[in-house]
């Protein structure tokens, strides 16, 4: 049924009035009612605006789109209307397939959310359209729509009322019914968010991992990536203990939210995997096999289609200068283009004879006028740059026409407005290669360009020198009366160079010689008819393309005059181009769709405009997708002013094959035809489709060019020519296209000279075929169809996509309110050898968080429904940010680049990697080990030697330890006081470097018996001691003190008095586990223990007994404890290891002593040497190296607190320097420090006379992978101040073991060796070459120990390993821990890490196990012994490593990848959380960054270790906890996450 035209007519002025404001949204409903009346039947129960809604919108397209129930913004008038009704249905019905789901509701931290102020956020100049852009209608086949597509939330009561009457209403019609009750679930959904409290269960954190395992996705649930973010700042417990195992309940916003969105990730995903074994190491990505149902192309080999003869004409002039000649001299006063200004009066008309006697003028100047050191600047033929603006065409003509004459190659560019336009300094490298020196400007716009100091041009970035010359007329000479130019007829020789982008963002000057140049003249004139004087109006840009061909060449060719409409105006008045039309009774007008679409939406201002001129409307860029919309609703509006139905012409061109089809305005020849988007992405034209919501409607672009013969070939590889029903790139023939790509001869032979190629492989014609970039084919009538641009073609899992097509879908999904249409970019980026949809859209100022999350979720829906292809990533930025076009638009590569640096600064982030990456390699199953059945005598392994190694034997090596004779540590300081009482033993520097306190042998003894005095009558033998102290001697003299009294020490790191509530904790949780008795520590830490701000994070009632040892009485101890044997308790060593786990290990008085006499071996330590030591004394090596070591050997230790070094980071260097030490440690925190606050003073240091030549070994101390990026960094930069490249070493000790290995003085310089870093997952090692991909450096940890015995061990087996194979590493020595000490007997659990053996070989020694992953591997190198060295690799803790996907990952190697993903990431720790990975960044850099780091992070993670991140969260500097070796702690960072302790900038989750 169709509306009589009146009742249309009165709608559209309804539209408009609502749209603009006129009326509001009740008037605009009683009236439209009333209108419609009489020709709706009414269905009990619905509303009337409702069936309205639904009906109108089926009946016909003259009626403008369905309402919107939107308050009125005057501002977007222009977006609000004209979208195609048909593809929004389409894509509402897309979405009422998808059930709304409990969308967790994104958030983030306020200061990111802050707009810029309200100039800032003026809607883009471009606010309703891009350069290409059209009113994105779609024609689809579905006649019913869904109502309230568009509401916003005018009220309450309207939400309820539609609510109610959505869930009641029973319909015959069924597909509205769908799509009401869909609307309603959704409006419903709204509401709850609207109305209702959030409400946050304790949630279940640990799903048993067996389900986990196999998480995947519904087809119907898109997996989305959300973000949220938590304000309240908790303080952090760095100690917190509490291990999230299955079935805890942790009460937080996070876990609640995961868990959320934890639902949609338990249905299978779309597309299945396929089980397949993988080869030995190479991880074989999915390569996605071609689909045995999809579409193939059946018809026959299309043959050539040729175009009209080329007529001939009579006196048609031999070039186009010789047709300005003609009609300059012949018709001068005939008008040549009439110029407008921005209101639209007309400002200028250059006639024929002015055009003519200007030119020549300009002409003469150039050749004549322009010298450097006296000769002519420029030579026929060299290339000039014309900078002119889009409202001057006049001088561009003039300027254009004088180069031709002058025989000079224009190349007309756009005119820079700032030193950083977008793809400006492509456009620099494009006037470098053309050898372009001069640019031809006018007086105006060469005021406006930005200046130098010197008031010169300044020069843009990428762009060569240039000579600026003003063409008018002041600076224009007239040639004296025998000048001429010379006419030649047209030859091969360059015209003029037309610019071009591509999609990666590079621009290409195209040549186009004097013959094609007038040979496409020709071929227009004869397309479109033109004769003489006819009068034509240009909107387009007359710099390029068609606007160029049509309005400066074709129309001098034919003496037609030109009305030039300017972008600006078009941008003031839509309808100005109309207007001129009608006042001009102009014969053609040339157009882009978009401004059919503007004029449109403007038309009810203008009753009086008459079209009837017109003969010809050329579509310019008839070959988008929504350009058919645009004609017909044009045309719809239109045809009551007198446009008749052929009048519209379609075209197609490019820039490289210039104009290739265009429509002849012939009655009844033209067609569309109702594309399946499943075939066109399989390149196959299948005309009906069962799926009627996927459908794509083209409008024909009319015949081939005359004089050209057109083929269809296919877009990769070879050539070939495709069959009548395939989609492929079409290839033109003729003496009218582009000829090269200036200097680039290899691109140009690809482009210009493609030779088509049969299936039988033989060319399909003598002539050489130019690439149009146009995807399409030829359909019924040898009329040309074009379903895309090159560009724009996306190809997917081998599925091609059009990024135009995407964009249509993005902008049905009601977008006006929330994005800007015309503002929204589609690209793909390649992620893991696939390509990756990107969708990049402008937000709206007034857009709340929650609408356009909602509109992103739907996007996508959409999207995945329409075109069966997951977004990968969607983003929104704020308003005005996005790079522009010249001509409005966005400019795509410029975003693109953008995106991939991380410089887009998006405000809201979705990304979907799990639905899009579905290439991802197969986890592998594991292999069986070998058996015992390989064993072979001679320690073989399947032919390999068993991996083993020890340090140099204890036994064997005799010398004068005097030491040795005693076997407790105590006994040898007492035996140092009487034999070398006044030996210096410590000496602590304070910040200044100054000295704190020292001590010597007899100072310490008598300190350490002032103690024990103290001790002896409160505590018993055998009591345990917190020793709470600062870095200093009190620290060892109290040490001493306890095995003095035979009391067991533990060392206990100090709390922070700036940091009470999360550090005391951790000293409360040592004392207790510990079950010290006493804690002696100094007066101030004693204060600090009972104070009140102690009280409010600890019960500080609960201290056992506190001794301050500031002023103990000079008492001697009754007599010293003996203990009755060394394998007694000496002392207990605690420590927080990486995963947050305290742990207190047992040290008997044998293992010191034998710890004490391997480190002195290794290091070569006597009375007479001077040692410096930056390391903390509370645990592990540190501790002995502090507390031990100077004892045992009587060297003198200078003790560096790198507390101290926070306000001196040059204290330990310059202390080293000052005494002049051969022997230094310290740890990971310290070398950063020293390489961070240092790193640029080495010259001052040098100056100060710091001198590190004196270093033979600086070791640093670590239960770590060795950090090699550091120790080389830190190697380079103080290579300056002398320190030797082969100092700085690495060692390796762990809790079963505090000192594996030490590089020590003597024995080979530590090596380095590359791994594949994929074998490295597989547990596997496989070295590669350095440089080679997925290679990974690992730095040897230093020599095994005297006395110490390494084997490396299978996990699971417990069977010995071959070398250079992975494994847990063992170790036996006489220093080993005997034990874990807890609280809880779980010590029977812990057993096996202190003794346990092997199960097959060796069986007999008792081994510990570190719990690290290493290997072992024999090295060319001979050690002390002569013999050959084995070199021992720590590759990561076992209890750190992440299993994922059937792969071992270690953090630091993924931390390592996103770390190096963004300058402003400054540090970056990884945990998995219900199978998820989470990523946390720090970002160091303005909070806008914070949503850029997502895609990235997802990327390089993807790339590199091919697994998908499941959250990212960037937080603020400082966050990831680190513990006094510089380690991070991990476990903490996540219980903190998970606790929403983190304060985030931004969570997003990938999902």
């Amino acid at each position: 049924m169709t509306l009589p035209a009146e009742v249309r007519e009165k709608l559209a002025e309804l539209e408009l009035e609502l749209s603009e404001g006129d009326i509001t949204q009740k008037g605009y409903e009683k009236k439209r009612g009333k209108l419609l009346a009489p020709y709706i039947p009414q269905i009990q129960g619905v509303d009337p605006s409702l069936q309205i809604d639904n009906r109108i919108q089926a009946s016909s397209q003259a009626v403008l789109p369905g309402s919107k129930h939107n308050k009125s913004r005057a501002a977007n008038t222009r977006d609000e209307r004209f979208r195609s009704d048909l593809h929004t249905e389409a894509v509402q019905a897309a979405l009422a397939k998808y059930k709304e789901r409990k969308m967790p509701m994104p958030s983030k931290r306020r200061s990111v959310l802050v707009q810029s102020s309200v100039e800032a956020c003026t809607p883009p100049d471009t606010s309703s359209a891009s350069e290409d852009e059209g009113s994105l209608r779609r024609q689809g086949r579905l006649a019913t729509s869904t109502p309230y597509q568009g509401h916003g939330h005018p009220a309450v009561e309207h939400w309820f009322n539609r609510v109610i009457q959505g869930s009641s209403v029973t319909t015959t019609n069924t597909t509205a019914h769908a799509a009401l009750n869909a609307n309603a679930h959704y409006t419903d959904h709204r509401l709850s968010l609207l109305f209702c409290p959030p409400l946050i269960h304790p949630l279940l954190l640990c799903t048993p991992s067996h389900l986990l395992h196999n998480i995947h996705f519904h087809p119907d649930i898109i997996p989305f990536h959300v973000s949220i973010s938590l304000h309240t700042p908790l303080p952090f417990p760095f100690h917190s203990l509490q291990f999230h195992c299955v079935g805890v309940p942790v009460n937080s916003r996070v876990s609640s939210k995961i868990q959320q969105l934890l639902n949609t990730l338990k249905r299978p995903k779309r597309p299945p995997l396929r089980e397949f074994f993988v080869d030995d190491f190479e991880e074989l990505l999915d390569v996605q096999e071609p689909d045995p149902n999809q579409p193939k192309p059946e018809g026959q080999q299309m043959s050539p289609l040729e175009g009209d003869h080329l007529g001939m004409v009579n006196k048609w002039p031999p070039s186009l200068p010789a047709a300005l000649q003609r009609w300059g001299t012949t018709q001068p006063k005939s008008p040549c283009l009439t110029a407008l200004d921005n209101v639209g009066k007309p400002v200028y008309t250059l006639t024929y004879g002015k055009l003519w006697t200007r030119s020549q003028k300009l002409a003469y100047t150039l050749l004549n006028k322009l010298s450097t050191r006296n000769e002519p600047l420029l030579m026929p033929g060299d290339r000039v740059a014309l900078v002119f603006p889009n409202n001057d065409p006049v001088m561009f003509m003039v300027a254009f026409y004088g180069c031709l004459l002058a025989e000079l190659v224009p190349v007309p560019i756009e005119v820079p407005l700032t030193r950083k336009d977008a793809g400006s300094q492509q456009i620099g490298f494009l006037l470098g290669s053309c050898g372009v020196t001069l640019a031809l400007t006018t007086d105006a716009c060469q005021k406006g360009l930005p200046k130098a100091q010197t008031g010169e041009v300044a020069t843009f970035k990428g762009w060569p020198r240039l000579l600026w010359f003003v063409t008018d007329g002041k600076h224009v000479v007239k040639p004296p009366k025998d000048w001429h130019p010379q006419l030649r007829e047209a030859s091969n020789d360059i015209a003029y160079i037309e610019y071009k982008t591509s999609k990666e963002g590079s621009t290409m000057g195209i040549t186009v010689s004097h013959s094609a140049m007038l040979a496409h003249c020709h071929a227009l004139t004869q397309a479109c008819g033109y004769t003489e004087a006819e009068t034509i109006t240009n909107v387009l840009d007359f710099k390029r393309e068609a606007g160029l061909w049509h309005g400066v060449l074709t129309s001098v060719m034919n003496r037609m005059h030109v009305i030039s409409i300017p972008y600006s105006l078009m941008k003031v008045n839509p309808l100005s181009w109309i207007q001129k039309v009608h006042t001009y009774k102009a014969r053609v007008a040339v157009v882009k769709s978009r401004d059919m679409h503007w004029s449109l939406l403007a038309q009810r201002d203008q009753r009086d405009i008459s079209l009837s001129s017109l003969r010809m409307l050329i579509v310019a860029d008839g070959a988008n997708p929504w350009s058919i919309s645009s004609c017909d609703a044009f045309l719809n509006v239109f045809q009551a002013r007198g446009l008749r139905p052929e009048v519209i012409c379609p075209c197609a061109s490019s820039s490289e094959a210039m104009t290739v089809a265009i429509r002849r305005g012939t009655v009844g020849l033209y067609r569309k035809a109702v594309l399946s988007m499943g075939g066109l992405s399989h390149s196959v034209i299948r005309v009906d489709t069962e799926e009627k919501l996927s459908v794509l409607t083209v409008q024909d672009v009319g015949q081939v060019m005359p004089g050209a013969l057109v083929c269809v070939v296919r877009v990769e590889g070879t050539p070939y020519v495709c069959q009548t029903d395939e989609v492929g790139e079409i290839c033109v023939s003729s003496g009218s296209t582009g000829v090269a790509y200036y200097g680039l001869p290899g691109m140009t032979k690809n482009v210009f000279e493609t030779i088509p190629i049969i299936s039988s492989g033989v060319p399909i014609s003598d002539r050489p075929f130019t690439r149009t970039s146009l995807l399409g084919f030829v359909g019924p009538d040898s009329l040309v169809f074009v379903v895309g641009k090159m560009d724009g073609l996306m190809v997917v899992s081998g599925r091609r996509h059009n990024a135009d097509d995407v964009v249509a879908t993005a902008l049905a999904v009601e977008p006006m309110k929330f994005v800007y249409r015309g503002r929204i970019a589609v690209f793909s980026v390649s992620v893991l050898h696939d390509e990756r949809i990107v969708v990049v859209a402008e937000q709206r100022p007034d857009a709340s968080e929650e609408d356009s999350f909602q509109w992103m979720s739907r996007v996508l829906q959409a999207i995945d429904s329409i075109h069966q292809v997951g977004v990968y990533c969607l983003a929104l930025v704020p308003a005005n940010t996005l790079p522009k076009a010249p001509l409005g638009g966005i400019h795509i590569s410029e975003t693109k680049q953008r995106f991939l640096e991380g410089a887009l600064h998006p405000c809201n982030v979705l990304m979907c990697p799990h639905t899009c990456v579905t290439n991802l390699p197969k986890p592998r199953q594991k292999q069986p080990e070998v058996g015992p059945a390989s064993m072979i005598v001679g320690n073989l392994v399947a032919g390999k030697r068993i991996a083993q190694a020890c340090g140099r034997d204890v036994a064997q090596l005799e010398d004068n330890d005097q030491a040795r004779k005693f076997l407790y540590i105590q006994d040898v300081l007492q035996w140092r006081a009487q034999a070398t009482p006044d030996h210096p033993l410590f000496l602590v520097l304070n910040a200044k470097g100054t000295v704190a306190s020292t001590a010597s042998c007899l100072q310490l003894h008598k300190r350490a018996e002032r103690v024990a005095a103290a001790l002896m009558g409160r505590l018993n033998t055998g009591d345990h001691v917190a020793l709470v102290y600062p870095p200093g001697i009190d620290l060892i003299a109290t040490f001493y003190g306890c095995l003095y009294a035979g009391c067991v020490p533990v060392t206990v790191r100090p709390p922070h008095p700036q940091n009470l509530a999360t550090t005391l904790p951790t000293v409360k949780m040592i004392v207790e586990v510990s079950k010290s008795v006493c804690i002696l520590t100094t007066q101030a830490i004693m204060k600090l223990l009972k104070s009140k701000e102690a009280a409010a994070a600890v019960d500080i009632k609960s201290w056992p007994m506190v001794l301050d040892t500031d002023d103990l009485p000079r008492k001697k101890s009754p007599q010293m404890y003996k203990p009755p044997t060394p394998e007694m308790l000496a002392y207990l060593d605690f420590s927080v290891s990486t995963t947050g786990i305290l742990a207190g290990v047992k040290m008997s008085h044998a293992a010191t002593s034998a710890l004490c006499r391997s480190i002195k071996l290794q290091c070569e330590l006597y009375p007479s040497r001077q040692i410096a030591i930056c390391l903390d004394p509370y645990c592990g090596l540190g501790f002995a190296l502090w507390c031990l070591c100077s004892v045992y050997s009587g060297h003198q230790s200078i003790l560096v607190p790198p507390l101290e070094l926070e306000s001196n980071a040059s204290l330990w260097l310059a202390a080293v320097s000052q005494y002049k030490v051969r022997v230094t440690f310290c740890s990971y925190s310290v070398m950063e420090m020293c390489t961070k606050g240092l790193g640029s003073q080495t010259e001052a240091l040098r100056l100060r006379n710091v001198n590190l030549s004196c270093v033979r070994t600086c070791m640093v101390v670590a239960e770590e992978r060795p950090r090699i990026a550091l120790t080389q960094s830190f190697s380079k930069i103080f290579k300056d101040l002398g320190l030797s490249p082969r100092a700085v070493s690495t060692t390796f000790g762990c809790r079963v073991n505090v000192a594996i290995c030490l590089q020590g003085t003597a024995g080979p310089d530590p090596t380095t060796v590359y791994v594949d870093m994929r074998a490295l997952r597989h547990d596997r090692v496989r070295l590669v070459e350095r440089g080679s991909p997925h290679s990974l450096p690992l730095m040897e940890s230093g020599k095994i120990l005297p006395g110490v015995k390494v084997i490396i061990a299978n996990t699971e087996t417990k069977g010995p390993l071959g070398d250079s194979h992975l494994g847990e590493v063992w170790v036996s020595s006489p220093h080993n821990a005997t034990g874990y000490y807890t609280v809880y007997g779980e010590e029977a659990l812990h057993a096996d890490h202190f003794n346990t053996k092997l199960s097959f070989g060796d069986t007999q020694t008792v081994w510990a196990r570190t719990g690290y992953l290493g290997f072992l591997r024999r090295t060319e190198l001979t050690d002390a012994s002569g013999e050959r060295h084995d070199a021992l690799y720590v590759v990561g803790s076992l209890d750190e490593t992440l299993e994922l996907r059937g792969m071992r990952y270690h953090p630091i190697d993924i931390e390592t990848s996103v770390i190096r993903s963004h300058k402003s990431i400054a540090e970056c720790a990884v945990f998995t959380w219900t199978n998820l990975l989470v990523v946390v960044v720090e970002l160091e850099g303005s909070e806008q960054e914070a949503l850029d780091l997502v895609a990235l992070v997802t990327n390089v993670v993807l790339e590199e270790h091919y697994l998908i991140v499941g959250v990212v969260v960037v937080v603020d500097p400082g966050v990831i906890p680190i513990n006094s070796r510089g380690e991070k702690q991990r476990m903490h960072l996540r219980d903190g996450f998970l606790a929403d302790q983190l304060d985030p900038i931004y969570v997003a989750y990938n999902m």
